[in-house]
């Protein structure tokens, strides 16, 4: 068994189960958007965290332990995304990543935000043109050394 097969799992578990991620997040105690990226394979749960979701997901032994294993980050299959809601991620990373990053450069000084020290939320906002998806993501600035 591998990790992805774990992925497969769980999603389908989930879609059976009629489960939504933010109800699996309140079982563990943690935010939907971190628990969804652990379920998805980016992301280590500790014991207790795999055990929850082993009974949750109706997953068998090795799998609860694979998903206390450090998992092989970055989930794409290709360099663009050809999925059109990540490919979104991708364009706007194209026209606004300069941006974000001369702003942060401005703001702290030469340095990257982490995304190991990050914490996301995602909520959808009543809009009467159309809801909108609303994304705050909050990561540790570490700014390069000296040396």
């Amino acid at each position: 068994m591998h990790r992805n097969d774990v992925t497969e799992m769980i999603v389908a578990a989930k879609i059976t189960k009629g489960l939504k991620w933010a109800d699996v997040a309140a079982r563990i105690g943690l935010s939907k958007e971190w628990v969804t990226a652990g379920c998805l394979g980016q992301m280590t749960f500790d014991a207790r965290q795999a055990a929850i979701l082993g009974e949750v997901f109706d997953l068998p032994e090795q799998a609860v332990a694979l998903l206390q294993q450090a998992p092989y980050k970055g989930s794409l299959p290709t360099a663009v995304p050809a999925d059109p809601l990540i490919y979104r991620f991708y364009e706007l990373i194209n026209v606004y990543g300069s941006t974000l990053k001369a702003l942060i450069h401005e703001e702290f000084g030469d340095g990257i935000m982490s995304a190991i020290d990050f914490s996301m939320d995602l909520k959808r906002e009543a809009d009467p043109k159309g809801d909108r998806v609303n994304i705050v993501m909050s990561g540790k600035f570490l700014p390069y050394k000296t040396y």
